[in-house]
């Protein structure tokens, strides 16, 4: 007893005075979500300072160009400068805007617990309290998303609604659908962003694979707060540890690992959906650590931009390491090929490489 508590003072003493420096998107969304984190590690390290960084991105800059057309690390690329020049010590990520790859020198440290992944339904504000769900949009209506995996799959589902680029944070969006000069009837956006700046009651309908009528597979690494530090930095990573959610780290590692190996970015409508499979040894749904003997269950869909063609799979498969659920990616994206998705994703490849001042094909590009 009294060893353990000479180690917890030494250690103490150790971080007393000792400060990361978090690096972090200017939006509101992101400073709230470098808040969180923060709020985590103060409470797990109370002796530790951090001090916010932040800075507006390539992203945030350009409020106009659809993001296809900005290739990928938009939100990403001029802070991990900063992380590789030891500028800040950490960055916060919403990870479904972290590129697959990563800079030389810079890791994934840790994921924390996963907020709703779903992707949801806003209706217009007028409309909102009477429309329920997107089958009951008339014909011709339109829907706002700056996601071409939303459009695709969404076209799939819904060939009679129409699709128009929105770009913006979220109370910008919002006030766009609003304004009737857009002529927007919905706009579709992330749960968790919402959820996080206290937008819930907006929320008219949420959407997954068993939605009737025609649901989404959410985006990579959706509703999760990636970490990303320098992969040499052990005093970090040792902190981190502390705020690490291995069953939602699990499952990330294996959705990244389906876009990693089919080589999709936010150009390209990948969208995939995971759950832990619950069993006799298990816990509740993405509670608690990671149990041998634990499986989890991995959907996703490859979709053509018009969508009319696509092709999905679905594997469940016993993971206890980051490196089973790196496996069970690679294995759910070989299934999408064997199926027909590699044809799909040449198709959207080339249309990028082609089209003519872009670096990728935007949602405005395939009417239905």
């Amino acid at each position: 007893m009294a060893a353990a508590k000479q180690n917890e003072g030494k250690k103490e003493e150790e971080e007393e005075g000792y400060t990361i420096r978090v690096g972090t998107r200017r939006s509101a969304l992101a400073l709230k979500q470098a808040e969180l984190v923060i709020s985590s590690l103060s409470s797990a390290h109370p002796h530790v300072n951090f001090e916010v960084h932040a800075m507006a991105t390539m992203g945030d800059r350009d409020k106009t160009t659809p993001l296809p057309e900005m290739g990928k690390g938009l939100w990403t690329s001029e802070l991990e400068a900063k992380l590789v020049a030891k500028e800040v010590d950490i960055i916060v990520h919403s990870l479904k805007d972290m590129p697959t790859t990563l800079p030389s020198g810079c890791l994934l440290g840790c994921v924390t617990k996963r907020e709703d992944p779903r992707d949801v339904v806003i209706f217009k504000e007028d409309k909102y309290k009477t429309l329920a769900e997107l089958a009951e949009l008339k014909e011709g209506a339109v829907v706002g998303t700056s996601s071409v995996r939303r459009a695709a799959q969404l076209r799939r589902r819904y060939p009679g609604l129409k699709f128009k680029d929105v770009r913006g944070n979220i109370d910008t969006r919002l006030k766009k659908l609003d304004d009737p000069e857009n002529g927007l009837d919905c706009i579709i956006l992330a749960a968790a962003g919402l959820l996080r700046m206290d937008f819930g009651d907006r929320i008219g309908q949420y959407l997954e694979s068993s939605t009737e009528g025609g649901g989404l597979l959410h985006a990579v690494g959706q509703g999760a707060l990636g970490i990303e530090c320098r992969e040499d930095d052990e005093r970090v990573l040792g902190l981190l540890k502390s705020i690490e959610h291995t069953p939602t780290m699990m499952a990330a590692f294996a959705e990244r690992s389906v876009m990693r190996t089919l080589e999709g970015g936010c150009s390209v409508p990948i969208g995939v959906e995971t759950s832990w499979v619950e069993g006799e040894d298990t816990e509740e749904e993405g509670e608690g650590e990671s149990k041998g003997g634990r499986k989890l269950r991995i959907r996703a869909i490859v979709v053509s931009l018009d969508g009319t063609e696509g092709v999905d799979g679905e594997k469940v498969e016993e993971v206890a390491s980051l490196a089973q659920a790196d496996s069970l990616g690679k294995k759910m994206a070989q299934e999408l090929v064997d199926k027909g998705a590699q044809k799909i994703l040449d198709v959207i490849n080339n249309a990028r490489e082609g089209h003519e001042g872009a670096g990728a094909v935007k949602v405005g590009d395939v009417s239905k």
